[in-house]
């Protein structure tokens, strides 16, 4: 369901048990920057809302030892932009799926085209990890963008302070205007057991990228390797 959520900052807790519900929870971050045009965000939730939809994917969602994903979508700029578009999401039949996807196709643009404030959607996202309804074995941010922390709090820490509660943190990284964010988004972005920056040259490439970053994880999962 698409819907709006209050971000009040405050450390993690609770979300990581020993008895889990679902095989993975996986927070969907996508950059709403000033960098980013309308046609290149359309590309980016059509993009994923596409990775979402192929049979591989679904199956992999579905088809772990606990049959069911957790998913939710938070939209990001600036130092104090960052909204929850779409909230935790249970991923549990292929009817189920689809209709996530169709949720991430049709994201609206709400926060306010800005500065790129990396650190600050990290911790959104940790505040949103707070909220999941179930727990989850394996518990994932993905961070999607074209350009490296230029606005609020610095990611590392946030980042640090994530891995240390068992969160792992991957990039999708568009190259168009930074061909070297790959090096940026493994220093200072991503974290935690396998975890790993995949790139695509430009967002028309992003569907096809989304779908391999997607199989990685379900499959880290599910316990079936890299």
């Amino acid at each position: 369901m698409i819907g709006r959520m209050a971000l009040s900052l405050k450390p993690m807790r609770g979300h990581l048990m020993t008895m889990a519900d679902v095989d993975l929870a996986l927070v969907l971050a996508f950059d709403g920057s000033a960098s980013v045009t309308y046609d290149e965000f359309g590309l980016m939730t059509g993009g994923c809302g596409a990775a979402l939809r192929q049979p591989h994917i679904v199956a992999g969602l579905i088809g772990g030892p606990l049959g069911a994903s957790l998913c939710a979508v938070l939209l990001w700029s600036g130092a104090r932009a960052q909204q929850t578009l779409v909230d935790w999401t249970l991923i549990d039949s292929p009817a189920a799926a689809a209709s996530f996807a169709t949720d991430v196709q049709d994201l609206p643009r709400i926060v306010p085209p800005g500065n790129t404030a990396i650190g600050e959607a990290l911790r959104a996202a940790e505040q949103l990890l707070t909220l999941l309804p179930r727990p989850a074995r394996r518990t994932v941010i993905d961070v999607a963008g074209d350009g490296r922390w230029n606005d609020g709090i610095e990611p590392g820490p946030v980042r640090d302070r994530l891995v240390a509660n068992q969160v792992v943190i991957n990039g999708l990284c568009v190259l168009h205007e930074e061909p070297d964010l790959r090096d940026y988004y493994t220093a200072e972005v991503i974290g935690g057991p396998g975890a790993f920056a995949l790139v695509c040259q430009d967002y028309q490439s992003f569907a096809d990228a989304m779908s391999q970053k997607l199989e990685r994880e379900i499959a880290l999962a599910a316990g079936w390797g890299r």
